[in-house]
């Protein structure tokens, strides 16, 4: 009951509008002093300092910056140039580009909206100049970006680890399969579609001059990819240095190409700082949340609950998967972090659900959030320059959705595909 309680209070606090970092805030306040622990209060400050000082977390702002000074500095035209001489041709043109283009920058940012707000202006314009109808041209670009945070490196699995303890480079491993089978079903999914509704298609494969052209123009683009998860698997630096690393190397990339000013610096940082703030923030509340969790060892009663109705691991899962994704429709992917590993974590642990698989479910999962209505951030993130309606691009997106639905079910329920990676690189497999 008192979980019960706790949720609802939290969910009332976001129906009306009341910022995400103040209603987890204030909910674990109002509970603590309505239950009569407000003694307890005193140790607010000093939880949502801890909540934010984790050294792995710092990997966050560097990866937004990252991919910040990418967008400015040229880095995702020139990938998105060799993305269309690579697969241009197929079934879906442009489109298949766009897929392609998220594939590769989400070797370098890891954040869905930097790839929505980012790449996602190219290649919106270019299907839309191309043929393409605006809104299907918006909801591809809106779905291709949920790729990014599931290949490393990726902000969600930073998050993940910090809260959890979980290594972060295994993490990145596990994600890598799963994210090229996300990209797969999309291109599948496409081809299938652009036949159906007559998409437009280059008549012909790029020769192979516009294809080694485009690769020279992308080539220290595309090693970033190489330099970060090599680094990371290899003990050279860890994923937070990866993230200082990826950074310097856009900055270079950015001045090199003379793309990059020095006089856009200042304002690349400050929105760096906004954007990161923003989640530090939530981080922060979520860090004192999570403590009136354990003080109140609610996962213990659920616990105890699942045990007494003999729930299964498949039930367990089942059950996590459609709470997730209905938070998803509400709530900001990060928060949804925040609110729920303190309360899963335990749980999983009880019944021998491994949490490297389960961050990548988590993350999938997140990802559908992103792209469902009336909380979908990547459907804002690419109607704020396609201008086409959130709602639209909503029911437009609904192919890739269930696709991503699918892969997430297939992960979810073979922890093998995930798993083998780390496996190997530990020498498990």
């Amino acid at each position: 009951m008192l979980t019960f309680a706790i949720c609802a209070t939290l969910l009332c606090f976001l129906a009306i509008n009341v910022p995400v970092f103040v209603a987890i805030g204030l909910t674990a306040v109002v509970f603590f002093a309505g239950l009569g622990d407000g003694a307890f209060l005193a140790m607010l400050p000093h939880r949502m300092y801890h909540g934010t000082t984790g050294f792995t977390l710092l990997a966050i702002p560097f990866f937004i910056l990252a991919a910040n000074l990418m967008n400015v500095g040229g880095t995702t035209g020139r990938i998105f140039a060799f993305a269309k001489a690579l697969v241009g041709h197929v079934p879906g043109g442009l489109g298949q580009v766009s897929i392609m283009a998220s594939v590769i920058f989400s070797g370098m940012s890891g954040s869905a909206v930097a790839d929505a707000a980012g790449p996602g202006q190219i290649e919106h314009k270019a299907m839309v100049d191309d043929g393409y109808d605006p809104v299907v041209s918006a909801s591809l670009v809106a779905a291709s970006s949920c790729i990014g945070p599931v290949i490393p490196p990726s902000i969600p699995f930073v998050l993940y680890g910090a809260i959890t303890g979980v290594s972060v480079a295994q993490l990145f491993m596990a994600g890598f399969l799963p994210g090229i089978m996300l990209a797969v079903g999309m291109m599948i999914s496409l081809a299938v579609l652009a036949k159906k509704y007559n998409y437009p298609t280059s008549p012909r494969m790029a020769p192979w001059g516009e294809l080694w052209r485009t690769f020279k123009g992308a080539f220290w683009a595309l090693l970033a990819p190489v330099i970060i998860i090599g680094g990371i698997m290899s003990g050279f630096f860890t994923p937070t240095e990866a993230s200082v690393v990826v950074s310097f190397y856009a900055l270079i990339l950015g001045l090199v190409s003379k793309e990059l000013k020095p006089r856009d610096l200042p304002e690349i940082l400050y929105a760096t700082i906004k954007q990161a703030t923003g989640l530090l923030f939530i981080m922060a509340a979520a860090n004192f949340f999570g403590w009136l969790v354990i003080f109140k060892k609610l996962p213990d009663g659920i616990i105890t609950s699942l045990v007494d109705m003999g729930a299964t691991q498949s039930a367990v899962l089942w059950i996590f998967i459609a709470i997730i994704l209905i938070m998803g429709c509400f709530i900001d992917g990060n928060a949804i972090f925040m609110i729920t590993l303190p309360i899963f974590i335990p749980i999983i642990s009880m019944f021998a659900i491994d949490p490297i698989n389960f961050g990548v479910v988590m993350t999938l999962l997140i990802m559908i959030g992103n792209l469902t209505p009336p909380v979908g951030m990547c459907l804002f993130a690419v109607d704020s320059f396609a201008k086409v309606g959130v709602i639209a691009i909503g029911k437009a997106v609904w192919p890739y959705l269930a696709g991503i639905l699918l892969v997430t079910l297939i992960v979810a329920f073979v922890p093998q595909i995930a798993l083998f990676l780390p496996n190997l690189l530990m020498g498990k497999g």
